[in-house]
């Protein structure tokens, strides 16, 4: 069986499930999901993200969106969680909120995974500087890591 650790920010969509559950063919995979909901951290950089994708109505609500409750990211979680079982995965999974990074290398560690693939909104400014999750991740957690974009349905 493949262990891939698999972090998001949002819950995941049929298209997210479709295309995470098929990268290996018909291989089994088990996936541990690190939900990290977009908070406080890098305000700024993801309002210059939502403005250079066109998303201005974005930017107005980022504040709002940064309140949300630790529910929804339990919410957000259980829903991705139960979409990967229903696609025949088995999935764990658990909210991290602080130190996404180095709870993803222990993760890594304790479970022996094959791989790590990082499913987010695109966020250019922190690409461009290489500080989005994949690329700080590949200098932590000693396997590939794979950075796929979250779809927008």
């Amino acid at each position: 069986m493949f262990k891939t650790v698999l972090m998001i920010e949002k819950a995941l969509s049929d298209a997210d499930v479709e295309l995470v559950t098929t990268l290996h063919g018909e291989e089994k995979v088990s996936f541990v999901v690190l939900m990290q909901p977009r908070g406080k951290q890098d305000e700024l950089l993801r309002a210059l993200d939502d403005v250079a994708l066109g998303h201005l109505d974005k930017v107005v609500r980022e504040h709002d969106e940064s309140e949300a409750t630790p529910t929804l990211a339990g919410e957000s979680l259980e829903h991705s969680l139960r979409h990967l079982r229903t696609a025949g995965a088995e999935a764990t999974g658990e909210v991290v909120e602080e130190s996404p990074l180095d709870r993803l290398r222990e993760v890594v560690q304790q479970t022996g995974a094959d791989e790590v693939l990082v499913l987010t909104s695109p966020h250019f400014v922190e690409e461009f500087f290489h500080r989005d999750w994949a690329s700080l991740a590949r200098h932590k957690v000693g396997v590939p890591v794979l950075k796929l974009f979250a779809s927008d349905s």
